[in-house]
């Protein structure tokens, strides 16, 4: 039998991280009559590979020439030890056996196998990375930790906001390891939730506990999304304490602290917080220009005729209130937009494309708009923060949110964590709530237009 060419097969099937973990182990014991025996080292495995790959081997024996009439997972023998001369003998092996069906559908063979299907991105590396002031200790503290060092801390905790370059930091740290031979497993927050909830569903928790524990390492993204499902959450630090147990290093992202994560018990944010803690800020002017000159270098690569001005590239930057990931959305609008038309971008050009409103300088923040707005109705920025209804308190905290959205790019999500964590629905409340007014009341819309135009007005903050 072709065993050799059967598992090279399989391998480039499933890839090495699946391969090593249930394949590899596997031997050929007996090919008699066309009847495999296959052998597993531990009975785990053996019901695994019988329940999730048999059939997969099956199909790779018939690739390479063989018609199996059966496959029998046994668990292998190790050579029988001797006493004084004397063999042992061993009880007989446990055999799981499996006669090929005529259709085996991809829902049947999928199990947890989806857990190692994520591609890395081969761009974002720690070299590709561009670190400032507000990141490069978030990047030091990744490479170090990918490459070995601070071997006595199991996990690190990577926070900030969206578009930060915490993806990008995980995606470079999972490069690394997987360049030093670490079965390492990347994972968004959802795909962990949804594959342990099917496993609950089919009662099958045990197989992805233990598909989940082969890896290394663990990488998980987003974790604030995690934060919805208690029995999740529990798994979750479970899963975290038992890599913690073997030794294992974890590298998890969020939007936030480990202690502002909504939904969390003590018990898993003590955790996180227990490991490396580090935080992303929203890079500086510098950062961001270097950042955009960089994408602006790549993007010439493939498109030598399309030219961005430093010019263009600097009024981005300007853009104080966009997270890196929102710039980066904008040049490459104005790249599109230059290769399609043929036209120079120029700077004129831009603000017509992209909808690029104001002089260059003029930066308007949240944090202004809050400072200006209680400043106007005699409030302490603490009160947009508040629980309070009080309509005193209310209403100017709906005025400063409909100028959050009408005066910057964040989205509603950001805006409601600016506002005292509110959800993004009171955010969208607020801005309806503010419109109607102004439709309804000359006088309530000549305060909210008097505030839009100091706040864009230069100079004025």
């Amino acid at each position: 039998m072709a065993w050799a060419a059967v598992r090279e097969r399989m391998r480039r099937e499933l890839g090495d991280p699946v391969f090593e973990a249930w394949i590899g182990p596997l031997s050929l014991e007996s090919a008699e009559r066309d009847e495999l025996r296959i052998g597993a080292t531990k009975p785990f495995v053996r019901n695994w590979v019988a329940n999730h790959y048999v059939a997969r081997i099956e199909r790779a024996f018939r690739a390479e020439g063989a018609e199996p009439a059966s496959i029998s997972i046994v668990i292998a023998a190790p050579p029988p030890p001797t006493v004084a001369g004397g063999v042992v003998r061993e009880a007989p092996a446990a055999t799981v056996s499996y006669l090929p069906p005529p259709v085996r559908t991809p829902e049947a063979e999928d199990g947890t196998r989806g857990l190692w299907t994520r591609m890395l991105h081969p761009q974002q590396t720690f070299d590709s990375f561009i670190p400032g002031p507000a990141n490069e200790f978030g990047l030091g503290a990744a490479r170090a930790f990918a490459e070995g060092q601070q071997s006595d801390i199991p996990l690190l905790f990577i926070h900030g906001g969206f578009g930060f370059g915490k993806t990008h930091l995980l995606n470079a740290a999972a490069l690394e390891f997987r360049k030093r031979g670490r079965r390492t497993l990347f994972l968004r927050a959802e795909d962990f939730m949804r594959h342990f909830l099917g496993a609950l569903y089919r009662k099958d928790t045990l197989a992805f506990k233990e598909e989940l524990r082969t890896a290394e390492v663990l990488i998980i993204d987003d974790l604030q999304h995690i934060c919805r499902s208690t029995a999740t959450a529990s798994e979750f630090l479970y899963t975290v304490n038992a890599f913690a147990d073997l030794r294992r290093r974890v590298v998890i992202a969020a939007d936030r602290a480990p202690q502002a994560l909504e939904g969390l018990g003590a018990d898993v944010k003590s955790r996180l917080a227990g490991g490396l803690c580090i935080a992303l800020d929203k890079p500086d002017r510098e950062t961001r220009l270097a950042i955009l000159k960089a994408r602006a270098a790549e993007f010439a690569r493939h498109k030598p005729d399309v030219v961005l001005p430093e010019v263009v590239l600097e009024r981005i930057a300007d853009l104080e209130d966009a997270s890196p990931r929102e710039m980066i959305g904008v040049f490459t609008k104005l790249a599109t937009y230059a290769d399609l038309t043929k036209k120079p971008i120029t700077l004129e050009t831009a603000e017509e494309a992209v909808g690029l409103r104001g002089a260059p300088g003029v930066k308007t923040s949240i944090e202004d708009i809050q400072r200006k707005t209680a400043e106007f109705y005699k409030l302490d920025v603490k009160d947009f923060h508040s629980p309070q209804r009080a309509r005193r308190v209310a209403r100017p905290r709906q005025v400063a949110m409909y100028l959050s959205r009408k005066l910057t790019t964040r989205s509603l999500p950001e805006i409601g964590r600016r506002f005292g964590g509110r959800d993004h629905t009171t955010v969208l409340h607020a801005c309806r709530r503010i419109e109607a007014l102004i439709d309804e009341d000359p006088l309530f819309r000549q305060e909210v237009d008097f505030l839009s135009q100091m706040l864009q007005r230069k100079g004025e903050l």
